[in-house]
């Protein structure tokens, strides 16, 4: 008997460790600008170097990770965010997890918002509860409207779908309902307490360049990004 309750006192400890097994910080970002459903146009390509040189990668000149610290690992779910993320993971000598949803000509878009739902929940499962990640730092690369979107929320109530939600960003103020279509150059940095899945701060850090990435758009939270259609980039929203 004794030996019995040893042992599911065991289990039930590891249960709580694998479900308290967070991440100290996540860092998120949307993909860069893009030419079309399969890759960056030039100004998000610039994007994606410009991370590497200032925030992101190896040796940053104004890394987002601490002293001697790195990340452990780097998410994304479409070939855009897999491509803005590539620069900052190869300096790392790392690789990309990656959640894929592959855009396919025939696809509707209910049904790719369904796969990238599922996607984002898998997602952000994996990073709340796996051990090896827990007390780590980690970036997830990922489309916008599944990072918050009030409109999606309100579609599929009752089952979360943003990382809004699945990361309980909705409870901390000062979180946006909605990333806005036009804003491409905004990290949200989230930290949570030792053993906690509950996030303790959210904060906004806006992606600023010099040269040689002065051209790269960093318009304010929802303000217009001044891309035009001679940019080669695609205008519209995804």
């Amino acid at each position: 008997m004794l030996t019995r309750f040893i042992v599911a006192a065991v289990l039930v400890t590891a249960s709580m460790t694998i479900a308290l097994a967070a991440p100290a910080r996540i860092i998120i970002l949307r993909h860069g600008e893009k030419a079309n459903k399969w890759k960056l146009c030039d100004t998000g390509e610039q994007r994606a170097n410009a991370l590497a040189a200032n925030y992101l990668g190896r040796g940053a000149a104004k890394s987002l990770f601490a002293s001697g610290d790195e990340p452990a690992f780097f998410f994304a779910i479409t070939l855009h965010t897999l491509e803005l993320a590539s620069p900052a993971v190869a300096s790392w000598n790392k690789p990309v997890i990656l959640y894929s949803v592959v855009p396919e000509a025939d696809r509707d878009k209910d049904t790719q918002t369904k796969e990238l739902n599922q996607r984002t929940q898998q997602a952000a499962s994996n990073i709340m509860t796996n051990p090896a990640l827990a007390g780590k730092t980690v970036v997830m690369v990922w489309e916008h409207k599944h990072i918050a979107n009030a409109k999606l929320e309100a579609k599929f109530e009752g089952e979360a779908v943003t990382l809004r939600k699945l990361l309980k960003l909705d409870i901390l103020p000062g979180v946006p309902a909605t990333w806005p279509d036009d804003t491409y150059d905004y990290f949200w940095i989230v930290d949570f307490p030792a053993n906690s899945n509950v996030p303790s701060r959210f904060s906004m850090v806006k992606q600023e360049f010099g040269a040689p990435y002065a051209g790269v758009p960093s318009n304010d939270w929802d303000a217009p990004n001044g891309l035009e259609d001679a940019s080669g980039c695609e205008i519209k929203d995804d």
